[in-house]
């Protein structure tokens, strides 16, 4: 019975190690398929293409695919959709990927502080060392003594993890309301309704034609099915056979691959205080998750997830 358990444990943890290099890598093809479509072009065939096939996932798995909860969901896709995934591709026009990611991943930082006015969870102890770690990492990596080409990227990629806290905190709103919604349902929906304005923004932006090589056409599946039906799956199973906390925690390696993919493949080398700043905001990260764990509240890491 021990070994059964164990190896359950075993391929639930190398569910999430496959998951979690699939969306630390992808920043690397987000940022190099920008190369052959505007970054709304893009956003709109990830996220409509995506809400489909997850569409397709939910009707093969037998779970619910009735909408429910219509406004809170329409309200999640805007904030998922255009406010989270919109944001973050734009940053990534001019922004490193690298940089862009763990910017983006400073998330659970934005939901400690925003869940004080928004569900009275006061920050306490050692959440404001985590705070502290995380703005000193912010401010290292914006260096505003000297601010560059690609500040405004790095301004979007903080809006949008900033629009995934949002969004996560009224999942969670959500979950205390209707603690019975399936959480791939929950996902499909926000997303297929956010993908509606970005469509529009794509057709009302101007943007030179989507080359379609073959490249892009690869970077447009790996985000549809691995990055996204794929990655739900393992996620999902995953959550179901470990503590929704350590798995939330595992997941925070997502910006760790994508700040060493880019470096290797896109060659952005982090200067030191760049460095410095990512190391800070890490070690908020991981002080956030162990303090979660404990309180055994897992941070909503996957709603919205890259």
């Amino acid at each position: 019975m021990l070994k059964h358990s164990t190896k359950i444990t075993l391929r639930a943890f190398t569910a999430l190690l496959i998951l979690t290099i699939i969306w630390g890598y992808n920043w690397v093809v987000m940022k190099s398929a920008l190369q052959y479509a505007g970054p709304f072009q893009f956003a709109a065939l990830r996220t409509f293409l995506g809400a489909l096939v997850l569409f397709v996932v939910i009707y093969f798995t037998k779970r619910p695919l009735a909408l429910k909860e219509f406004p809170t969901m329409l309200v999640l896709g805007i904030l998922q959709t255009i406010g989270f995934t919109g944001l973050l591709i734009w940053a990534l026009v001019e922004g490193g990927a690298g940089k862009t990611a763990v910017l983006t991943y400073t998330m659970p930082f934005w939901v400690m502080l925003f869940a004080w006015p928004m569900l009275g969870e006061k920050v306490q102890g050692w959440q404001w060392l985590a705070v502290v770690s995380a703005v000193f990492g912010m401010v290292l990596i914006f260096d505003p003594l000297h601010i560059k080409a690609d500040g405004f990227s790095m301004f979007l990629a903080i809006c949008s993890g900033v629009s995934w806290a949002l969004s996560a905190i009224i999942s969670k709103k959500l979950h205390q309301r209707s603690p019975n919604l399936d959480l791939l349902n929950l996902t499909a929906w926000p997303m297929l309704l956010g993908s509606v304005p970005m469509l529009a923004i794509a057709f009302i932006v101007p943007a030179p034609p989507i080359q379609w090589t073959g490249y892009f056409i690869g970077a447009v599946l790996f985000n549809v099915i691995l990055s996204g039906a794929l990655a739900w799956l393992l996620w999902l199973y995953a959550l179901q056979r470990l503590p929704a906390g350590v798995a939330s925690m595992a997941s925070m390696l997502a910006p760790v691959i994508g700040v060493i993919a880019a470096w290797i493949q896109l060659n952005e080398v982090p200067n030191t205080f760049e460095l410095i700043g990512m190391l800070l905001i890490a070690l908020a990260l991981v002080q956030i998750s162990v303090i979660t764990m404990r309180k055994h509240q897992p941070v909503d890491c996957a709603q919205g997830q890259e």
